[in-house]
């Protein structure tokens, strides 16, 4: 009698090892079939450029619909410490396509007339310097924007445009086409792009709106 318990009880000792490894080989096929080619959840994929911007793990917020005509007056990134900062209208250039900062002021940032207005559907461009001489321009440190980080921009009619940043790239100089950089990643969406002069672009979308 005390074999054959003793043959039970390692009947079940091999029945619960057993069930144990099943569970692990389970557990790890689940955990090999997560985001395909190294994506994290939410990550935004805007062509053959190196992201900078970190996707979240978290869900962007949804688009909010386009807004009236109003231009741009100012601009705000909270990340990096910038309450307030001018926006001019200003045209790229006819040959390469190019918009460029404002020549005598590090501190404000151009707007292509030509294009979108921010809030409007389409891509709205803004262009700003990375660096003047000595001093910092208002997008030094763009290359730090993050996804799921907010972009104010206050528009004349008085309203404030919230645009959800969804992508940062750094791009080389061979692969710095205004033609793709402005293509618009969702059409009818109103979209906009932070473009600094050396070659960061921060990709974000309209998702909320204040003011009147």
């Amino acid at each position: 009698m005390p074999n054959e318990g003793l043959s039970v009880l390692g009947g079940h000792g091999r029945l619960l090892a057993g069930v144990a490894w099943a569970l692990l080989l389970l557990g790890l096929w689940v955990w090999g079939r997560g985001p395909a080619d190294g994506q994290l959840p939410g990550a935004a994929t805007t062509g053959d450029v190196a992201a900078v911007g970190r996707p979240l793990l978290q869900e962007l917020p949804r688009a909010h619909a386009p807004l009236p005509a109003a231009r741009p007056t100012a601009i705000g990134i909270g990340a990096l410490g910038t309450a307030h900062a001018d926006v001019v209208p200003a045209a790229a250039d006819a040959r390469s396509g190019l918009l460029a900062p404002p020549a005598r002021t590090p501190s404000a940032v151009a707007w292509d007339a030509a294009g979108p207005q921010p809030g409007r559907p389409g891509v709205a461009v803004l262009a700003g310097h990375s660096a003047e001489g000595p001093g910092r321009g208002v997008f030094a440190d763009l290359g730090e924007v993050r996804a799921g980080e907010t972009v104010r921009v206050a528009r004349s009619d008085g309203s404030i445009a919230e645009f959800t940043v969804e992508d940062v790239q750094a791009y080389s100089q061979a692969r710095f086409d205004p033609g793709r950089i402005t293509g618009a990643h969702e059409r009818g969406r109103a979209e906009l792009r932070l473009v600094s002069d050396d070659r960061i672009v921060v990709s974000a979308y309209l998702s909320a709106v204040s003011g009147p």
